[in-house]
C-alpha cells in the first residue's frame, strides 16, 4: 500500500471546512471526466487522505479527527455540489468507519483504527451477494474458521471502488451451520485479499463509483470479525448512518440544481430589469422544498446524535421507520428538485454544453431509488408499522 503524508485532523471543527476547500478545488475540476470516464476520482481520495479526512470519524486516541456525524455530514454535502461520485465514495468508506468504531472492540481492530488513521485507508464493502435477491440481511458465504484463522469467499454483484480500496468489510454466515441470517462481518485485507472482477461498470450515474462485481476471497486473523453480530450491527449503526451520509450527498446534488436554477433566473431578470421571469415563482417553491429537504436531513441527524449512545434507542421499531422514511424521502425529492430546475433552467439544463447544464444531476439523482430500493424499504417499515406502539 502507498504510505501518505498526513497532515493530522487536530480540531474536528475543521473537517467540513476542509471538506468543501476539496470540492471546490479539487473535485469539480475533474467532475466532467469522472464521469464522462467512468474512472475513480483518484485526485479527490488523495486530497482528502492528505488531510487526514479519511479518518474523520475515528476516536482522537486513535489517532483520528474525533469528528462528529454531522462535521461529516456537511462536508459531504459540499462534495456532492461539486461531484457526486466522489461524495458517495467519501460515503461509502465511513459508514464503514462508524461501524468499525463502534463494533470493532477487539484489539487487532482497535490496532487496525490507529493503522487506518495513519496510513488513511480507503474501506470498501461488500454485503450484497448473488442469489440473495439483494436482501443483505441474508448471506449464502459462510466464515471457516480453523485454529484462529478465517477463510471465506463471497459471490458479490457489486463492491464499489474495490480496486482503490485498502480493505472490504464483508458479510458472511457467521459458519458453515449457520442460518443465512446469523451473520457477521469480517475485515479483509491485503496480503489475504483477493478479488477477481466479473462484469464491468458502465452505469447511467454515479459512474465514478466504479461498483464492479467481484468474487471476493480472503483469509486472515479470526479476530479480524467485528465483535456485535450483523444484525445489531446494521441496526445500530451501518443502517442509519448510511442514510443519513447518503441523504447528504443527494442533499448536495439538489442543492447545486437550485443554485443553478437560482443564477439562471437572475440572469434573465438583469436581462429584461422591472420585470418578473417566468420561471422566478417556480424557482421560490422549488425553494420550498429544497429548505425542507435541508430540515429533513438536519433533524434526522440530530435524532440520531441524541441516540448514538443508547443501544435500546437505536435498537428500536421507531427509530428504524424514521431512518427509513429518511432514505425513502431523500432519494425521492433530489429527483424531484432536479426536475424541476431543469424545467426552470429549459434547454439550458437539457443541454450538455451550457454553464447550467444538469444532465450529470438528474443520472446521479436517478439512482439514489436504487441504492437499496426503496420497494424493498418501504416492505420492510410495512413489517415494522404492523408491531409498532407510541414510542
Amino acid at each position: 500500500m502507498a504510505v501518505h503524508q498526513v497532515i493530522p485532523v487536530t480540531r474536528a471543527g475543521h473537517v467540513a471546512a476542509r471538506m468543501a476547500a476539496i470540492a471546490d478545488e479539487v473535485a469539480a475540476p475533474a467532475a466532467a471526466d469522472v464521469d464522462e470516464s467512468g474512472r475513480f476520482p483518484s485526485e479527490t481520495l488523495a486530497a482528502l487522505k492528505a488531510e487526514g479526512l479519511l479518518a474523520a470519524l475515528v476516536p482522537v486516541e486513535l489517532g483520528g479527527g474525533g469528528a462528529s456525524l454531522d462535521e461529516v455530514s456537511a462536508g459531504l454535502v459540499a462534495l456532492g455540489r461539486r461531484c457526486a461520485s466522489s461524495a458517495m465514495v467519501v460515503a461509502m468508506h465511513h459508514i464503514q468507519v462508524a461501524c468499525l468504531v463502534r463494533h470493532g472492540r477487539n484489539d487487532l481492530l482497535r490496532d487496525y483504527l490507529r493503522e487506518l488513521s495513519h496510513h488513511q485507508y480507503l474501506l470498501a464493502s461488500a454485503t450484497t451477494e448473488v442469489g440473495t435477491g439483494g436482501d443483505v440481511r441474508s448471506s449464502i458465504c459462510a466464515l471457516e474458521v480453523v485454529d484462529g484463522r478465517f477463510r471465506v469467499q463471497k459471490q458479490a454483484p457489486v463492491i464499489s471502488y474495490a480496486d482503490d480500496a485498502d480493505a472490504v468489510l464483508v458479510t458472511a454466515r457467521r459458519a458453515a451451520d449457520s442460518p443465512e441470517s446469523d451473520q457477521v462481518i469480517v475485515l479483509c485485507r491485503p496480503p489475504g485479499l483477493e478479488l477477481e472482477q466479473v462484469g464491468e461498470w458502465n452505469a447511467l450515474g454515479f459512474r465514478g463509483t466504479c461498483s464492479t462485481g467481484f468474487v471476493l476471497r480472503a483469509t486472515g486473523d479470526a479476530e479480524a470479525v467485528l465483535d456485535d453480530p450483523y444484525g445489531d450491527i446494521s441496526t445500530r449503526t451501518m443502517l442509519p448512518v448510511a442514510h443519513l451520509l447518503w441523504s447528504s450527498v443527494w442533499l448536495g446534488i439538489a442543492t447545486d440544481a437550485v443554485d443553478l436554477a437560482r443564477k439562471f433566473v437572475q440572469g434573465e431578470a438583469r436581462r429584461k430589469p422591472g420585470t418578473l421571469p417566468a420561471a422566478a415563482l417556480r424557482l421560490a417553491e422549488v425553494t420550498v422544498v429544497h429548505q425542507q429537504f435541508v430540515d429533513m436531513v438536519q433533524s434526522s441527524l440530530s435524532r440520531y446524535e441524541a441516540a448514538d449512545s443508547d443501544a435500546d434507542r437505536l435498537a428500536s421499531i421507531g427509530f428504524g421507520v424514521g431512518m427509513n422514511a429518511l432514505k425513502v424521502s431523500a432519494s425521492t425529492l433530489v429527483v424531484d428538485i432536479v426536475r424541476e430546475c431543469m424545467l426552470i433552467c429549459g434547454l439550458a439544463a437539457y443541454r450538455l454544453d451550457t454553464p447550467f447544464s444538469l444532465g450529470r444531476h438528474l443520472r446521479d439523482s436517478i439512482g439514489a431509488a436504487l441504492m437499496v430500493n426503496n420497494d424493498r424499504i418501504m416492505a420492510n417499515n410495512a413489517q415494522m408499522l404492523l408491531v409498532l406502539r407510541g414510542e
